[in-house]
């Protein structure tokens, strides 16, 4: 056991089991950030049609959803993945078409962001309101920042998207599974098979 001093004077005793979890939870969730970054800045720069920033905005996007469904096990991990999914769709949808019509304006952003708060409310996805309106919110407002082309913002955001959860939910799955090995060899220690 390894003991800490808490912040009202008392001592926390952490097993070693714990610390090795934390710290492999942790380290898996780096390297699949360092993953997603690197994955989608490499697809854009090789695709050449996206300015340099847009490769870092896409890096960071990725690696933004790879931190939103990287969870302590693979069922919630699944389940946030399908969250940011849905929202992500759906903002996708509205920012399309708008994009595709009109030219950013904050009152077409604020305007998506109400629209998909009621559709989300009214299939019963509430839960999906705050991811929707962040996605929704950068989608726009980068599609302000480099208005050439600002339509393919939100394609650009699911594809980014789409390789974070990806990369996300497969450290959750090997998070999941060398866990399952460790304890199933910790058993058959513990009774000498």
């Amino acid at each position: 056991m390894t003991t800490i001093e808490g912040r009202n004077g008392k001592t926390l005793a952490l097993g070693r089991s714990r610390i090795g979890q934390a710290v492999g939870h942790g380290v898996v969730l780096a390297l699949c950030c360092l993953i997603s970054y690197w994955i989608i800045t490499h697809i854009l720069a090789a695709a050449r049609f996206v300015p340099r920033d847009d490769e870092f905005l896409g890096g960071m996007w990725a690696v933004i959803a790879t931190i939103f469904v990287f969870r302590d096990n693979y069922q919630d991990s699944a389940h946030a993945a399908l969250l940011r999914m849905s929202a992500t769709l759906l903002s996708f949808v509205l920012c399309f078409i708008y994009l595709l019509i009109f030219p950013f304006r904050p009152l077409g952003m604020a305007a998506l962001i109400g629209i998909g708060a009621i559709v989300l409310s009214l299939i019963g996805r509430s839960q999906d309101i705050i991811t929707a309106g962040i996605t929704t919110a950068v989608v726009m407002v980068v599609a302000g920042i480099s208005p050439e082309h600002a339509w393919k913002q939100p394609i650009l955001r699911l594809i980014d998207t789409i390789v974070g959860i990806g990369v996300g939910t497969a450290g959750a799955w090997i998070c999941r599974s060398s866990l399952y090995d460790h304890q199933w060899l910790r058993a058959t220690e513990n009774t000498g098979r």
